[in-house]
């Protein structure tokens, strides 16, 4: 290079160091600060909630003329009929601001749909509008100081549901684990829970739907797990425990949910109608009138109308031998005959004080071969494990749903029985029972 242009070169670089350093030592200006300013919504709306008694047109009529009207339920048909829609559906009427034309019609059919009705050069259209949602999961643990219910219901880790959903939790979980514990009778102080629980959430954070991944309760020291599978892949999953047995058993432990006791299996007990000392030979569970029964185990009806003192009564034939009978329904599930097939946890009627009865509540027995059997005490066989050809799958998705349980702050590794059984050793309370009903 020339001295000429080595010369040009520093110059050059001078100069744009100047103009760097220059730049680096001005204050950067400040934009400041718009003042709010109110824009006016593009539409104005109007929303109604149907009352009793009254008409999806008498909600029209002072917006559109007949003839609009008809093109209007035309369309709305297509989805929906005028004529059920129920008290509190929610109509919306959305109107341009400008020339306050009606522009469309909103109704919410359910919270997870919506008829939305849009004006257009033939008259209207309509297009059902599915809520959209997010998935996720919640984790939650406790211990229960006096009912199992307010521990869930106010633990601080799921305060951001509707109390809705929170008493929807605790369904899920009694519906897991019906079969091992009885939470109206056996849930004491004491005892600790925790949980992964997927669920789908509306916009409003309410919940669509949901699912238990992985559940542990610790029930009087014994540990009890439930681990969602689904080894088809086809939604229709089952739970097992960590050795991969099914929870499920062949009957449930009661034909209602979550409900206490009123009378227990007893060879004498005071009739408070008879007056006199007789055999109780089932439980009575205490309820209020319309709590929907269930069938404890598949079977058929061999049984269904009025018998005597028991008031309406079903009675169920079940396999090896086994009869339930539910009595004093104030009605029975619509469909169903003598000789209906129900599966496991199928609804069969509802709860009255027909027959010889105090007040609603319902009388359920348990008969094998004929001879009464104490439906708190009978030893009930488990379902299915997990296939053999399934197993390896169940352990890989076993080990990480565990590892959801054993993520949630302060609860430490799940519970087992040699755990629990070595716990209680070290601290001198005695053998942690290992199975069986307690």
């Amino acid at each position: 290079m020339s001295g000429a242009l080595r010369t040009h070169a520093r110059m050059a670089t001078v100069a744009f160091a100047t103009v760097v350093m220059a730049a680096c030592s001005r204050e950067i200006p400040e934009v400041g600060q718009l003042q709010p300013f109110y824009v006016p919504p593009a539409e104005n709306v109007e929303i109604y909630a149907l009352r009793s008694g009254d008409t999806f047109g008498e909600v029209l009529w002072p917006v559109m003329t007949a003839n609009e009207q008809a093109s209007f339920l035309m369309a709305f048909r297509e989805h929906a009929s005028p004529r059920r829609m129920r008290q509190g559906t929610e109509i919306t009427l959305r109107y341009l601001r400008d020339d306050d034309s009606l522009r469309g019609v909103d109704v919410a059919l359910t919270p997870d749909q919506t008829v939305r009705l849009s004006r257009d050069a033939l008259g209207w259209s309509a297009d059902l509008i599915r809520t959209p949602i997010y998935v996720d999961t919640i984790f939650a643990s406790g211990e229960i100081e006096d009912v199992l219910w307010n521990a869930v219901v106010h633990n601080p880790a799921l305060q951001t549901m509707t109390f809705a959903d929170r008493n929807s939790l605790i369904d899920h979980l009694d519906r897991v684990f019906q079969w091992q514990v009885d939470f109206s009778r056996q849930i004491r102080v004491g005892d600790t829970y925790r949980f992964a629980f997927e669920r789908e959430v509306r916009p409003d954070g309410s919940m669509r739907a949901g699912r238990l991944l992985a559940a542990e309760l610790v029930n009087q020291r014994k540990p009890f797990h439930a681990v969602y599978f689904d080894p088809n892949g086809d939604g229709r999953g089952s739970y097992f425990d960590l050795e991969g047995e099914s929870v499920r058993r062949a009957f449930l432990l009661r034909p209602l949910a979550y409900r206490y006791i009123s009378s227990r299996f007893t060879s004498g007990r005071f009739h408070p109608i008879l007056q006199r000392w007789r055999a109780h030979r089932g439980v009575d569970y205490a309820a209020d009138s319309g709590t929907e029964i269930m069938a404890t185990a598949d079977g058929v009806i061999i049984e269904r109308g009025w018998d005597n003192s028991y008031g309406n009564t079903v009675r169920i034939r079940h396999s090896n031998g086994w009869i339930t009978r539910y009595a004093h329904l104030s009605g029975f599930r619509g469909g169903q005959s003598v000789g209906t097939r129900v599966l496991q946890g199928d609804i069969i009627g509802y709860v009255g004080m027909t027959g010889l009865a105090t007040g609603p509540h319902l009388h359920y027995e348990m008969l094998q071969s004929g001879q009464f059997k104490d439906p708190l005490s009978v030893d009930l066989p488990s379902g299915d494990p997990v296939p053999s050809e399934d197993r390896m799958r169940w352990q890989e998705e076993r080990n990480v749903r565990v590892a959801l349980l054993e993520s949630i702050p302060e609860a430490g590794p799940v519970r087992t029985v040699l755990a629990e059984a070595q716990t209680a050793e070290s601290a001198g309370d005695g053998p942690v029972s290992s199975g069986g009903q307690q």
